[in-house]
């Protein structure tokens, strides 16, 4: 019995997986994901927008609610804040001294030292020569008075016009004025707390500077991964160069300014020249409102020692001059792009720290943005207005795992 030839069979692409069917269907896995995918990643997107609302939410309460608690506890968080800020600037000279082969709480001792006398220096240079003046203050609190009498004769129309409108008004009443203490019953009631204050700071400020090493150790080696350690040093490195390079150079361009004014108050006469121009230094230091204050200074005692009204006002005439050469040619080129901030940002700052702590919290306002702002550049600054239209919170998409957010990870 022979077998029969064997005829061949006809085969189904389909159930081959070969053919045109077989290529649109492998082809039909590569144009997306699936539903079932889809949906994970748009509600792990909500997901992320919702955790992003609640932590914008709670970055608007800390930031509305931190001045009470700062101003509160003032006592305990401004001597931390000078102190951080202090160790910032002067780790670098500690590093420079223990690099001569001094000891390390040597180094640290030596630094804050040095600042400290430079400090008493500029303070004696300025407070000395105002003791002397002091005994003329009445003398000269009367011809001002004197010089704003000629000024409200020339314009008493305004007065006859305000009262005019008082009595239409009805606004005759009576005043009650409340005794406050004097200037010598304040300053004994609050010298011991000061004194104690910068005692706390500095010797805060001596234990940071000689624990800056360990501090440092124990922020890049104990970390969970490389790259974190990586980005650790890179903030701290970059927190501390721009803090500490921006308060010496405008150090610098201040002294500079103070010497300028001290000589120009020297050439056109004025009593104290060292006071003037050590003023002028200091107050530079506080950005708008210092240089403000010094035009004021320099137009009351201008027209409290001069003969004339307007050769009074030649000192603070001269001394804005200055100042605006010096904020919008010479500052700028000096500090360059690097440390160009934006005004409204420094006037924010200048408000929130001014409300907090007062005159510290002036001089403190720049470094603290400084400060922020280095952080904010390494970590990720937060996209509000993007986040209001739909946009991430943050650049960096957590969600894109193997790769970016247009194209989804592959599996």
């Amino acid at each position: 019995m022979t077998d029969a030839p064997a005829t061949p069979t006809q085969t189904d692409p389909s159930a081959t997986g070969g053919g045109i069917g077989a290529d649109e269907a492998s082809l039909a896995g590569f144009e997306g994901p699936s539903p079932r995918a889809s949906r994970r990643l748009a509600f792990a997107q909500q997901e992320l927008r919702l955790i992003s609302a609640l932590v914008l939410l709670l970055g608007l309460g800390l930031f509305l609610a931190l001045p009470f608690v700062l101003s509160i506890g003032s006592v305990v968080f401004l001597p931390v804040t000078v102190a951080v800020i202090l160790t910032i600037v002067l780790s670098p000279l500690a590093d420079r001294l223990a690099g001569l082969g001094l000891p390390n709480v040597l180094s640290s001792l030596s630094a804050i030292l040095l600042f400290f006398a430079l400090l008493m220096l500029s303070l004696t240079l300025i407070l000395q020569p105002a003791a002397a003046l002091f005994d003329r203050l009445p003398d000269m609190v009367k011809l001002v008075g004197s010089r704003f009498a000629e000024l409200r004769d020339q314009f008493g129309w305004l007065a006859k016009m305000n009262e005019e409108l008082a009595e239409v008004m009805g606004g005759s009443g009576t005043k009650v004025v409340l005794a406050g203490p004097s200037v010598l019953q304040t300053l004994a009631l609050e010298t011991p707390s000061v004194i104690l204050g910068v005692l706390i700071t500095f010797l805060m400020a001596f234990f940071m500077i000689e624990a800056r090493v360990r501090m440092r150790r124990h922020l890049l080696f104990d970390r969970a991964s490389f790259g974190s350690s990586i980005k650790a040093a890179r903030v701290l490195r970059e927190v501390q160069d721009r803090v500490a390079a921006y308060i010496l150079t405008v150090a610098f361009i201040n002294a500079g300014v103070g010497v300028v004014t001290g000589l120009g108050a020297w050439a056109i006469g004025l009593e104290a020249p060292v006071m003037w121009g050590g003023l002028a230094m200091m107050l530079n230091f506080v950005p708008y409102i210092g240089p403000l204050a010094m035009v004021a200074l320099l137009g009351l005692f201008g027209i409290g020692t001069s003969e004339t009204l307007i050769w009074g006002f030649v000192p603070a005439a001269l001394y804005l001059g200055l100042h605006t050469v010096e904020a919008n040619v010479i500052t700028p080129s000096i500090l360059g792009a690097r440390f160009t901030m934006n005004p409204v940002m420094i006037l924010i700052a200048f408000s929130y720290f001014s409300w907090i702590w007062g005159v510290f919290g002036a001089l403190l306002s720049v470094p603290i943005l400084l400060m922020l702002t280095a952080f904010f550049d390494h970590v990720g600054r937060p996209n509000l207005v993007g986040f209001i239209f739909g946009e991430p919170l943050f650049a960096n998409n957590i969600l894109a795992v193997g790769g970016t957010p247009e194209e989804p990870a592959s599996t």
